[in-house]
């Protein structure tokens, strides 16, 4: 399977599972998701945001290719550095939410949150490096449009555009652009078989999928 053959591959998947289509997303943009709605997104999705430099290190840690750990050095220094960090900037959406952080930290995962976070720490501490960044890229990139779309909808909807409040998405927005082009091209440089390519082509699919999920739980 030539790279060209692979990516597309790759986009197809994740267009199928396409997280702007989701119900939670759409009614979120189109104003109809109650605020209390928004609160208790704000509080699983901190699991997911708080967990992901793990994700990003179990790749790295079993990676033999130098190249592809640097990659991987970077989006985690974007991630866990400095007082702007991304678990803070998630933490000042929810201030914004009027929700108290020890509340969003203390918060109990729903089922679907739990089984988000079980499936990418096993797709990324357990499967092959490929199919773990193939994982990653799953995610980051459909961030930048979500975070547009949010963006739009938190300011058209529910009043809120103050900087500070949408710092998270405002970030994503554009760095995430580079995260996955990033994790694109580890996919390309590590899965060379047959073999990879699929087990990379599945992890994919699990990871769209439990994203998708995702939004089920907190929407139900």
């Amino acid at each position: 399977m030539i790279a060209t053959d692979l990516t597309a591959q790759l986009q197809h998947i994740i267009e199928a599972r396409s997280l702007l289509k989701h119900p939670f997303y759409q009614a979120w943009n189109a104003g109809t998701l109650p605020v209390e709605a928004l609160r208790q997104y704000s509080c699983q999705y901190y699991h997911f945001e708080a967990a992901y430099p793990k994700f990003l290190s179990g790749v790295h840690y079993r990676c033999d290719n130098r190249q592809v750990r640097q990659l991987l050095l970077e989006n985690l220094w974007d991630e866990e550095h400095g007082p702007d960090n991304h678990v803070e900037l998630w933490l000042r959406f929810c201030d914004g939410l009027g929700v108290d952080r020890a509340t969003v930290q203390g918060s109990e995962l729903l089922p679907a949150t739990q089984r988000l976070l079980d499936t990418y720490q096993r797709l990324t501490t357990q499967a092959i490096p490929a199919a773990g960044a193939g994982a990653l890229y799953a995610f980051e990139s459909q961030v930048p449009k979500v975070a547009e779309a949010k963006i739009c909808g938190l300011g058209q909807h529910y009043g809120i555009s103050d900087a500070r409040t949408i710092s998270f998405f405002t970030t994503h927005q554009s760095l995430d652009l580079e995260h996955s082009a990033a994790e694109l091209e580890m996919v390309l440089d590590l899965a060379w078989t047959p073999e990879e390519q699929q087990q990379t082509l599945d992890a994919v699919r699990e990871a769209a999928d439990a994203l998708w999920q995702f939004l089920d739980g907190v929407y139900a």
